[in-house]
């Protein structure tokens, strides 16, 4: 997926941006960029690949080169950015976190008005060069803005880097935060505001869906009011948010905790501990054990050294290998134990069902497996969270495909908690894995852990109810 930080400062910047720019890492896994303007330079910009390495080892070297008060950075999933643009508009620096389903009908229709591309991003269009173009139709930088929200089908938040400021720009519907961050002499603005408090911003303001906003080291201006419809990703909370983050004024672990706390009340089962699958799992499990009243273990450590969070490949088979090799069961833990184990989601089950052996052949006597959210029926059409290309890819939607001979039939029966269906399907699914118990959590639940109420938030993964 990805995530940007931007900062405009009275003094340089360059340390609170690579600081910044460097906890969104989790957001994002191929490629980060930095890009600052300062009067005697103009803009400075560097692009990395992270695939293989650290945003921090990447960029720690060059940050001498970087002079300005001002400057966006961004981690991506997708391409090679900021792009620096020269336009009507002047010069500018552009960042996206974008997921376009409709790039192609874009592309054409820009080719067929005169415009050129001369940037790939892995042998496609790059999003973001098509975005600056976008925002390049309009007369002035609001103008391209909106063109963006009219045209892209998908999501869209952005920002845009001057000479003299920052403007942010929330996708539409809200899908991904975009929060304000403020300290003496200094804004800053990111996806991801868990690193503020170390860098010494207190969150000033979370953006509403559509808002567009200009920074100066003083404070922000509004330049377009929040649509009144918000779509904001729950799986934000249940995943891939960072523990200390608050998004919509609300904390990702709290949600965690108080999602596992309401789910423990309706389990009678009889065990010995409760554990989490680091990392997304872990406050998940400990409102579970709260609200179990059992103990609560570290039966599984993450090895971090050399496994981040977000070095994920591109192939499946280096998937499943990563998951095995940065997750360590604690076998003194382990022999004679009943243990319930909390993950945040399944997704395809393939890594579960390796991780689920090697408990048992580390001695656990029974391993149940509780499920943060309810089960993922749809792939995401908003956000490039996941890397899922087909809906196949999912577990449930293979299992479905073996009860009823094709994959989406009456999907909305096993979308809801306690049908039929949906039973059949979590038992199926508990077998294939080998699990002894397989529960997951109720939409109803995750809902009112969060907080916000259900128009406002995005469970198309679940439920398929969402605005396009």
């Amino acid at each position: 997926m990805g995530g940007f930080f931007g900062t405009i400062s009275k003094e340089e910047c360059i340390s609170d941006l690579f600081y910044g720019t460097d906890y969104n890492s989790h957001m994002g896994t191929k490629r980060g960029g930095l890009a600052t303007w300062c009067q005697d330079k103009g803009f400075t910009r560097s692009i990395h690949n992270l695939e293989n390495s650290y945003f921090r080892g990447k960029f720690e070297g060059e940050l001498g080169e970087f002079k300005g008060k001002l400057g966006i950075g961004v981690i991506s999933d997708t391409d090679s950015q900021p792009m620096v643009i020269s336009s009507h508009l002047g010069r500018f620096a552009v960042a996206t976190v974008a997921r376009i389903n409709n790039i192609e009908e874009l592309e054409k229709g820009l080719l067929e008005r005169g415009r050129h591309f001369t940037e790939l991003s892995s042998g496609s269009t790059n999003p973001t060069e098509l975005i600056s173009l976008l925002i390049d139709e309009g007369s002035n930088f609001l103008e391209g803005i909106n063109n963006v929200f009219d045209k892209i089908e998908g999501s869209c938040t952005l920002l845009i880097l001057t000479g003299n400021t920052i403007i942010a720009a929330r996708d539409k519907l809200g899908r991904l935060p975009v929060v304000l961050g403020k300290k003496e002499g200094a804004m800053a603005v990111s996806n991801e505001p868990c690193g503020f408090s170390n860098l010494g911003y207190e969150i000033a303001y979370d953006l509403g869906p559509g808002e567009v906003v200009s920074l100066t080291a003083e404070g922000y201006t509004q330049l377009r009011k929040p649509n009144k419809k918000k779509q904001i990703c729950s799986f934000l909370w249940v995943y891939y948010g960072y523990p200390v983050s608050n998004y919509e004024g609300i904390n990702v672990d709290a949600v965690r905790y108080n999602g596992g706390l309401e789910m423990a009340k309706d389990d009678d089962l009889e065990v010995d501990y409760v554990s989490g699958i680091p990392d997304s799992g872990i406050g998940h499990a400990l409102g579970y054990a709260e609200g179990k009243k059992v103990p609560y273990k570290r039966a599984i450590i993450k090895y971090t050294p050399t496994w981040p969070r977000s070095f994920t490949p591109a192939r499946q088979e280096q998937r499943e290998l990563v998951a095995k090799m940065k997750l360590i069961p604690n076998k003194s833990l382990l022999a004679g134990k009943r243990v319930i184990f909390c993950d945040d989601s399944i997704v395809r089950g393939t890594q579960l069902r390796d991780n689920v052996n090697i408990l048992y052949d580390y001695g656990a006597k029974e391993v149940h497996m509780r499920i943060a959210c309810p089960p993922l029926l749809h792939a995401c059409p908003f956000l490039n969270f996941t890397s899922s290309k087909s809906h196949l890819e999912l577990i449930t939607r293979r299992v479905i495909k073996e009860l009823e001979g094709v994959d989406d039939k009456d999907l909305h029966l096993y979308a809801k908690a306690g049908s039929p269906q949906q039973l059949a399907m979590i038992e199926k699914i508990r077998a294939d894995l080998n699990i002894t118990s397989l529960k997951f959590n109720s939409l109803e639940n995750l809902v009112k852990a969060i907080g916000l109420p259900k128009e406002d938030l995005c469970t198309h993964c679940w439920d398929a109810s969402s605005c396009f």
